[in-house]
Formats: structure tokens, sequence, C-alpha cells
């Protein structure tokens, strides 16, 4: 899942083993700070570019067991050998970040999910490798949780991508469902756009629920934290679908009345 989904589908800390947490807190502030150089701010690409080609010159040095004058990359090298993460997530990350700087449109599905592969899947990956719970099955079902929460995200955005020139929805999506761009910028919710909407959640669920037994396979704490950010993302697909896909005028998100829902649904699985 991308960064981002800290925020949306908030993970219960309480559920997480206290030894992990200080590796948690460095990961997430290395994979923020890094989304916020290329989102936050008023400066150029060129800018956000080379900001960005600093920490993979950083990452460059943990891979060459050099050491680092930054802090955060301090921390973050002791983290990775502790642990013994792979290091190709934290550079896929930033990949990521990089194509958010330049690439504003994606023609086909496909190249959503080359994207996804490196924005939302190394997340997952990384936690995996803490638990240390990265089987070949596990990853795979890790991968089809985060690039559904990825979709979801972008889902419930697309008026706020809008804004940044984005569209994230493929273009050939909006051809088949005859859809444009200005409609986008005029926010209008007519029936073409509800068609297109709904087959872009149907694909986001049917990826949710593929990876869904992942839930169910990894232990204890970790098994059940996963749930609720499984059960968080289909009920951001149900909301959508209340809305009738109005995402223009109300943005989905999960809040505390989404709670006890969530809980049970989680305890069903």
């Amino acid at each position: 899942m991308s960064i981002e989904h800290y925020e949306n589908f908030p993970v219960a800390s309480w559920l997480m083993p206290a030894r992990l947490r200080p590796a948690v807190r460095v990961i997430y502030a290395f994979a923020r700070s890094a989304d916020d150089l290329a989102d936050e701010g008023d400066v150029s690409d060129d800018i956000r570019l080379t900001a960005l080609s600093r920490y993979e010159n950083e990452l460059n040095l943990i891979q060459n067991k050099q050491n680092s004058d930054h802090v955060l990359f301090q921390e973050l090298a002791k983290v990775i050998a502790e642990y013994q993460l792979p290091i190709a997530p934290f550079f896929d990350l930033i990949s990521a970040f990089k194509q958010d700087v330049i690439c504003k449109r994606y023609q086909n599905f496909s190249d959503l999910i080359d994207y996804c592969n490196r924005s939302a899947n190394p997340v997952g990956r990384i936690m995996l490798s803490l638990y240390k719970e990265g089987s070949p099955e596990n990853l795979k079902q890790s991968d089809q949780i985060c690039t559904a929460l990825q979709l979801i995200n972008f889902w419930q955005d697309v008026a706020i991508d809008w804004e940044k020139s984005r569209i994230y929805l493929p273009l050939e999506d909006l051809h088949k469902f005859q859809v444009t761009a200005q409609q986008i910028a005029n926010r209008n919710c007519n029936q073409d756009w509800r068609n297109l909407m709904q087959f872009e959640i149907q694909r986001a669920r049917d990826l949710m629920l593929a990876g869904s037994p992942l839930c169910k396979r990894l232990p204890g704490r970790l098994g059940f934290e996963l749930r609720l950010v499984v059960q968080g993302g289909l009920r951001i697909l149900e909301k959508i679908e209340c809305i009738k896909m109005d995402i223009f005028t109300q943005r989905p998100t999960i809040n505390s009345k989404d709670g006890a829902r969530l809980l049970w649904r989680a305890l069903r699985m």
C-alpha cells in the first residue's frame, strides 16, 4: 500500500509487537519523507527529482555498507541490518515517487499495476520481512492486498488527484466508458461515470478478496491486524457505492463509526 494508506487505513498499533514499533517508525519516516518530497510544497519537478535522487544515493550507501551523515539513513541502515530486510523494496518506493513527479496519466491498467508494484507492494513486502513471514505465497497475496489498497486510494481521491493534474484511472477505461478528462474537471457524475467507477471498484475488490487468505494464514496479531486493513479497504469501496460514485462531493473515509463494523467483520474472517 502507498504511504497514504497509513492514514486511510490506520493500523491498530497496540496489535504490533512492541519490539517492532521502533523499526516501523523508522521505515515510516523514510517513506513518508520521500513521499513528501514528491508531493508537498511548491517547488519545481527538477528539485523534487534531485531530492529523491539523494535518497537513492543514501540507499546505495546502505547497500554498500558505507556510513551516512544523515540520521534517518543511519537509523534505517541499522533496521535493515538487524532484521535482514531486502533493500530492493526501498529502491522501488523511490522509483514510484519519482514516477509521481513526471507521470500524470496511465494509458492502461497494466501500466497502473506496474506503478502499484513499486508504490504499494514494497510496504507489504517490508512488513512481511520484519515478521519473517516472506514466503512466496505470502508475498503474492500481500501484493494483491497492497495493490488493491492503492487502487482504492486512487478511486476515492480522483478529485484530489485532478487538482494535482493527475489521473490514475486508465485512459483506455475512460475511453471505453465514454468519460473524458473534462468531465472529471467538471465533476460530472453521470451514468457513464458511475459505470466506469463500478468497473474499477470491482477490479479492486477482486484483488482484495484474492489476497485475503493471507489474513488467515499469518499468525496472531499480525494476521488480525491485516484483517482490519482488508476490511477497511472493502468498506471504502462500499462507501463509494453508497454515494453512487460521487466522490467529487464526498470523499469516503474510515471513521470512528466504522470501528465496530470492521472489528466484527475481521472476527468473522
